[in-house]
């Protein structure tokens, strides 16, 4: 359950991230709003996380899964480049992810 509570945070690590584009500058009253809504629910969830998790690994997947979400999302949402390099580099994050899942720390 850990893991999932931890991928929860990951995701919303990337509602944060792009309620920080929409927001402006923290000019814009609601993406800004939401920005902090995602922004207290991923640290909450890496709180939980971190009780069940080691703490290195739990950051790691947490940064690593939002990483690789945001630049998804960038590509469709911001017309960014999806580049080959880019591609692998974020397979590479994925698969670092997984390795950690599956070493047996829980």
């Amino acid at each position: 359950m850990a893991w999932i509570i931890l991928l929860i945070g990951s995701l919303c690590e990337v509602g944060w991230l792009v309620g920080m584009k929409y927001a402006e500058g923290f000019t814009r009253l609601w993406p800004t709003v939401i920005m902090l809504f995602f922004m207290i629910a991923s640290v909450g969830c890496l709180g939980i996380a971190v009780k069940y998790i080691p703490a290195g690994t739990a950051y790691a997947v947490w940064t690593g899964g939002s990483v690789a979400a945001v630049t998804v999302v960038g590509v469709y949402l911001f017309n960014e480049p999806a580049t080959p390099m880019r591609l692998a580099s974020i397979a590479l994050i994925v698969t670092g992810m997984i390795g950690l899942r599956l070493s047996g720390v829980n």
